[in-house]
């Protein structure tokens, strides 16, 4: 499978990089003067893995010309413009379908195509916030919590742009024409909410803050401190795993009844107070092997030594840069981290040699 990337920032590269790993040959177009999709060194820029590089100015002709010969031999290009400047640019769906009507054409925006507010800029928070999702996350008492770009970018907009273009594409190849997929990131962050969305119609959850089950408004589903700062998470939800957990950390014949929701408070506070006796790795100890839904809270930087993280190979290292594997995993066509970062424009001779297009040529910025 063949995909054309332009360049972009955020939920674009990541949806590249997603099917880059998992087998794609993906040609990142570049601009002239650029330094990758981060202000950092390219050699660290991790979205741009398993991708090959070409640099090619869209505001020239021969620019726009050598994106139309890649796309013509491509089964997807993805681009994260705001609606109406890939047109302008001249490599708008129209354009591309016209010389490949087989192309899937993916567009990844915050906003979508359409609407209000389709031609503003914005960022993830701003696309969680609107969509309910960021008003779940945070402490009753306190103001909602960003979980970094994870929910809006990369789940809301990089996996769906994903889903999108490998259905659409499915289509293509059996027989349907190309299409365009508006992957916007409030559409599919929104998607995301659905069965808390019929959760709360069916009365069983709360449109606020840490009041919920899942939010952190249940004492056996949350984090606690511990002796030296760190944290455990625990979700000891069903009644046999809550069992076990109140027996492990020592308060069985003190914890209140679970089901006494008035008592609640009691029960966190009894938790709490247990949990911060103990360190985080004395804590792990005690709920290892168990069943009581225990982990401890681990750090970036900590996550790769987890026993079950490390022994599934869950991150790998290459090039010196320690990253997570590509996933999910395969049977038959397991995936794996062929190259490392592409520097923009590096790969132009290979990319022209093995597409069979004309030999890409130096350009400088317009």
């Amino acid at each position: 499978m063949r995909v054309v990337e332009l360049a972009g920032i955020g939920p674009g590269p990541f949806a590249a990089m997603v099917l880059a790993d998992l087998g794609a040959d993906v040609v990142r177009v570049d601009r002239p003067g650029s330094t990758g999709g981060l202000r950092i060194d390219p050699d660290y820029d991790l979205a741009n893995r398993n991708k090959r590089s070409v640099l090619l100015d869209l505001k020239s002709e021969r620019g726009v010309a050598a994106v139309l010969d890649l796309v013509e031999r491509a089964d997807i290009l993805i681009e994260g413009y705001r609606p109406g400047v890939a047109e302008r640019l001249g490599v708008g769906p129209d354009a591309c379908l016209a010389r490949n009507p087989k192309v899937v054409y993916g567009r990844m925006t915050g906003w979508g195509q359409q609407g209000p507010l389709a031609e503003s800029a914005g960022h993830d928070i701003g696309y969680i916030a609107v969509t309910g999702a960021l008003g779940m996350i945070g402490a009753a008492d306190g103001p909602p919590v960003p979980p970094a770009n994870l929910l809006g970018d990369y789940a809301g907009g990089s996996l769906y742009l994903v889903i999108g273009v490998l259905a659409a594409l499915q289509h293509a190849r059996a027989g349907g024409p190309g299409q365009v997929v508006d992957a916007a990131i409030v559409d599919g962050t929104a998607h995301l909410t659905a069965v808390i969305h019929g959760m709360m119609a069916a009365g069983g959850w709360q449109d606020r803050r840490g009041a919920n089950l899942l939010d952190g408004g249940c004492p056996f589903y949350g984090t606690y401190e511990t002796a030296d700062g760190g944290h455990m998470a625990v979700g000891a939800l069903e009644r046999k795993f809550y069992e076990e957990f109140i027996e492990l950390l020592g308060i069985a014949d003190q914890a209140p009844a679970r089901e006494d929701f008035g008592s609640w408070g009691a029960l966190r506070a009894a938790i709490a107070a247990r949990f911060k006796e103990r360190t985080r790795e004395e804590w792990t100890a005690v709920f290892a092997g168990s069943d009581a839904c225990v982990a401890p809270v681990l750090s970036l930087r900590e996550a790769p030594a987890h026993p079950h993280l490390a022994a599934r190979s869950t991150f790998v290292d290459h090039g010196g840069i320690t990253q997570p594997a590509p996933a999910p995993r395969f049977s038959a066509t397991p995936g794996g981290v062929r190259r490392p970062p592409a520097r923009p424009g590096a790969d132009a001779a290979e990319v022209a040699r093995d597409w069979g297009v004309p030999p890409f040529t130096e350009e400088t910025p317009s």
